[in-house]
């Protein structure tokens, strides 16, 4: 397999967008898998699209509706709010069950048969909003159970695992891609690019995030109005 070669799982929010520059630095051919799983916020395929044409990266984007079709969620079913803050001692209703590990098992498919041997990931568990699958110990685990699926050697890579949003914003810049990411990734789980609706889960954190980093680097706001 190729080891020079790698598969982004790309969803054209900002930690799957930092993550395919820091591909484009790391390895010398880099691809994309974009998932339509029904997700209300499905504006995010066409953003993923247009970062991945800016980033000069080939995109497929792969059909999987029946992920829509196993359980109810607030990311895929129209009838139920999303929550503005984490419940506590419950999952919040923004989880989609198995969605990371299908993503990632499909990625692994798709890379052995376009000859990559790693596989990229935005998932953080400095970040985990609750989320079991963006567990550094969910990734170890998958990893192994492909290779021994496929009897492959494919490496799972998460170069935002242990960072949080100011750092993962601070990546950005130092990939030279920080406006482009601030003004064209989607992170909304209500569909609005760039700064996003301000109220849900993601966009909180994103904002979270970037207000940290500018203070922290005492950054001129570079947010355009």
């Amino acid at each position: 397999m190729n080891r020079n070669s790698a598969l982004v799982v790309f969803s054209g929010g900002q930690d799957s967008s930092t993550c395919l520059f820091w591909a484009k630095k790391e390895f010398e051919n880099v691809f994309a898998i974009c998932f339509d799983y029904g997700q209300k916020h499905v504006v995010e395929i066409e953003q993923a699209k247009k970062i991945a044409k800016i980033a000069d990266v080939p995109i497929r984007i792969m059909q999987i509706p029946f992920v829509n079709q196993l359980s109810h969620n607030a990311l895929t079913d129209i009838s139920v709010e999303i929550d503005a803050e984490k419940p506590n001692n419950a999952l919040p209703n923004t989880f989609v069950p198995g969605r990371n590990l299908f993503f990632l098992s499909i990625a692994a498919v798709y890379a052995r048969e376009i000859d990559v041997k790693n596989i990229i990931t935005g998932v953080s568990q400095t970040d985990f909003s609750g989320y079991p699958d963006c567990r550094d110990t969910f990734i170890r685990s998958l990893n192994v159970t492909l290779n021994l699926a496929m009897e492959e050697e494919f490496v799972i890579h998460t170069p935002l695992m242990w960072l949080n949003k100011a750092q993962t914003w601070q990546l950005a810049d130092e990939l030279g891609v920080f406006e482009l990411i601030l003004n064209h990734s989607l992170t909304c789980y209500n569909g609005i690019v760039g700064n996003g609706c301000g109220t849900c889960p993601a966009c909180k954190l994103r904002k979270k995030g970037l207000e940290e980093y500018l203070k922290m680097e005492n950054v001129e706001c570079r947010m355009k109005n």
